[in-house]
């Protein structure tokens, strides 16, 4: 459905919304591309220009493992526990990207940390959700060995 100004008409919730960003939470997004952020159409957010402190919700966005290896762990370090870490690599193989789900979640295990929601960015990005582990709690996932398993 469209309005007349030709503006498509979108119902449901925003891609914030399905990724479970709260309004006010304290905030920090690295290398996000300025499209992929006015896709997320996040609420009022405490963002970050340092990586300083704990935060509610982090979001990287890389188009390598390498990348992802290198930055991951710096963020998480600095995710508070009840807080959500969101991964987005390129879809596709899109810009030279060597990241899948598959990979994706073997590196997040890799540094303690275990994914949930995986959703779509907008047409170039995809989206997974990462959090500390609960205690008791048993992860199986046959793409890699979840941790304390």
């Amino acid at each position: 459905m469209t309005q007349a100004t030709g503006e498509r008409v979108t119902s449901g919730r925003t891609v914030a919304q399905k990724m479970g960003v709260k309004p006010g939470s304290r905030a920090y997004l690295d290398a996000a591309p300025a499209s992929a952020v006015e896709a997320l159409r996040l609420p009022e957010l405490a963002v970050a220009d340092i990586l300083a402190g704990e935060f509610d919700y982090l979001h990287l966005f890389v188009t390598t493992q390498e990348e992802m290896r290198h930055r991951f762990p710096v963020l998480r370090e600095h995710l508070r526990r009840g807080g959500m870490l969101w991964l987005s690599w390129p879809k596709g193989g899109r810009l030279g990207s060597d990241l899948e789900l598959k990979s994706v979640i073997r590196i997040g295990y890799d540094f303690g940390l275990v994914e949930s929601t995986c959703l779509r960015v907008d047409e170039v990005w995809a989206g997974l959700k990462f959090t500390h582990p609960k205690p008791g709690k048993v992860y199986r996932n046959s793409y890699g060995t979840p941790p304390g398993s």
